[in-house]
């Protein structure tokens, strides 16, 4: 599971990346607005860990952002507890706001719960008869396992967990261009898509579905949770 945490404030930061590592999440950390939406763009994030306060803007306008664009889930993480303050955070869409100074153990039951309700806590993915397993990494069409390179695995394993989001090729490539550790153009991509159907028995695309023009998504009424 992978968590950006937006937060400006040093001590914070040292002291949750320790605690979510240490639970197994991999961390991203953004120190101001600018880098939370680079990151966000690049790194599909399961949860945000959201501050109100950031040196460059506040924490209520980048979840606005976030709820409407990719709808990811949101625990605000701040010292703001204005009773205003709280219900503007949920009436934005965020899952969780949680008041510093806050116990350790209660933001990661908090963490945990969130991640339950948006479909985060099994480990398994299933569509029609496709399975994909999070903690083996193995994926199988009925009963069968699928090979799925890197890249092939990354782009699925994401469409998965995130139902009806409409992936844009250019937020794909993004994603996919640091695993492979080289550029990933735009041929690669289609080229890669088309095996990945080709493995998956999509070659007419009812379960990826293409988006002309944009980009792909999986549609949520073909998931089985």
């Amino acid at each position: 599971m992978k968590i950006l945490l937006v937060e400006d404030n040093e001590s914070i930061i040292l002291g949750l990346e320790y605690l979510l590592q240490q639970e197994g999440y991999r961390i991203q950390t953004a120190r101001n607005m600018h880098e939370a939406e680079i990151f966000v763009k690049d790194m599909i994030p399961d949860l945000i860990l959201l501050d109100v306060a950031l040196p460059d803007g506040n924490g209520f306008d980048f979840c606005a952002e976030v709820k409407q664009k990719w709808d990811y889930p949101v625990i605000f993480l701040t010292a703001k507890e204005d009773e205003t303050d709280v219900v503007k955070g949920l009436d934005l869409g965020a899952d969780d706001y949680v008041i510093k100074p806050f116990r350790n153990r209660e933001l990661i039951s908090r963490i945990k719960s969130v991640l339950r309700r948006n479909g985060k806590g099994n480990s398994q993915l299933k569509c029609r008869d496709i399975v994909l397993d999070l903690k083996s990494g193995k994926v199988t069409r009925a009963g069968e396992e699928v090979n799925l390179t890197k890249l092939e695995y990354r782009i699925f394993s994401a469409m998965l967990s995130y139902p009806d989001k409409l992936f844009t090729r250019e937020e794909i490539l993004a994603a996919i261009w640091d695993i492979s550790g080289n550029f990933v153009n735009d041929n690669t991509l289609s080229v890669t898509m088309k095996r990945l159907r080709e493995k998956l028995a999509d070659t007419e695309g009812e379960i990826i579905k293409t988006v002309r023009g944009i980009g792909y998504r999986i549609e949520k009424e073909q998931m089985e949770r």
